[in-house]
C-alpha cells in the first residue's frame, strides 16, 4: 500500500493511501456513522460495496482513499472522481464525494488536511475546478467547505432511480 500523503492534524499524524478491498467494511462503517448514512448504508451485506469498489479501483478516473492512524486504524475516507468535459473550454474537473471522518478524529483538522490534499491533487492532475455536493441537512459540513474556499454557487438536483 503506497502512501499518497502524510497528514498532520492536532497531535496525530495520519497516512493517506489508496483504499484496498480489505478496507471496504471499514469504509462502509464510516459512511453509515451519521444520521443520513445510517438510513442508507449497511455493513450487513458487503457484496454490493465490494462490486462497487472493484469498479472504482479499476477506473483510473477514480481515487478512493483512506486516512489511517499511526497504528493503522482507518479513521477517514473520501472519493475523488476526475471528470473530463467540453464545458469551460474542455476543462477537467475533480468531484469530491463521501468525505467521512470518524467522530473521535473530527475537529482536529484531519478533514481540512484531506480536502486540501484533494485540491492539490486536482491541481496536479490539471483540473480547472473542484466541485462537491453536500446534503442540505449538513449545515456543519457547509460551513466547513466554505472555510476551505468553496462557494455555494449552484443548486443541485438528484433523481433517485
Amino acid at each position: 500500500m503506497s502512501t499518497l500523503a502524510t497528514l498532520s492534524a492536532g497531535d496525530e499524524t495520519y497516512v493517506l493511501r489508496r483504499a484496498t478491498d480489505a478496507d471496504v467494511a471499514r469504509i462502509v462503517e464510516l459512511l453509515a456513522a451519521d444520521q443520513l448514512g445510517a438510513t442508507r448504508e449497511s455493513a450487513a451485506e458487503l457484496q454490493p460495496y465490494r462490486q462497487a469498489f472493484a469498479a472504482i479501483d479499476a477506473d483510473p478516473a477514480q481515487l478512493l482513499v483512506v486516512a489511517t492512524t499511526s497504528g493503522g486504524e482507518i479513521v477517514a475516507t473520501m472519493q475523488l472522481t476526475f471528470i473530463p468535459g467540453l464545458a469551460r473550454r474542455g476543462a477537467l474537473r475533480a468531484q469530491i464525494e463521501a468525505v467521512r471522518v470518524h467522530e473521535q478524529h473530527r475537529s482536529h483538522g484531519l478533514g481540512r488536511e484531506m480536502c486540501e490534499w484533494a485540491i492539490a491533487e486536482a491541481r496536479r492532475r490539471g483540473c480547472a475546478l473542484v466541485q462537491l455536493t453536500s446534503d442540505k441537512q449538513r449545515s456543519d459540513a457547509h460551513r466547513f467547505y466554505q472555510r476551505l474556499g468553496f462557494a455555494a454557487s449552484h443548486e443541485g438536483f438528484k433523481l433517485h432511480l
